[in-house]
């Protein structure tokens, strides 16, 4: 993992196409701003957590479903 210190203002550039900035700090809690292209999805990570695990639900279900219909026909 990198680790590095920016102050209020600074930014940091990933790819050439994403801009990281330092907007805020307040006590433990900083605020970022992010501009980044349109095909480039920037989620929380407990929110991409969250959409990983219904996905695997949902692969899951239907996966039950064709082995269902299988046993079936």
């Amino acid at each position: 993992m990198l680790y590095l210190t920016r102050k209020v203002g600074e930014s940091i550039i990933i790819n050439d196409t994403i801009e990281v900035k330092v907007i805020e700090v307040r006590g433990k809690t900083i605020k970022l701003g992010f501009t980044y292209p349109p095909e480039v999805s920037v989620l929380r990570q407990e929110l991409h957590e969250k959409i990983q695990a219904e996905n695997r639900a949902a692969a899951g279900t239907r996966e039950s479903l064709v082995e269902a219909l299988k046993s079936k026909g």
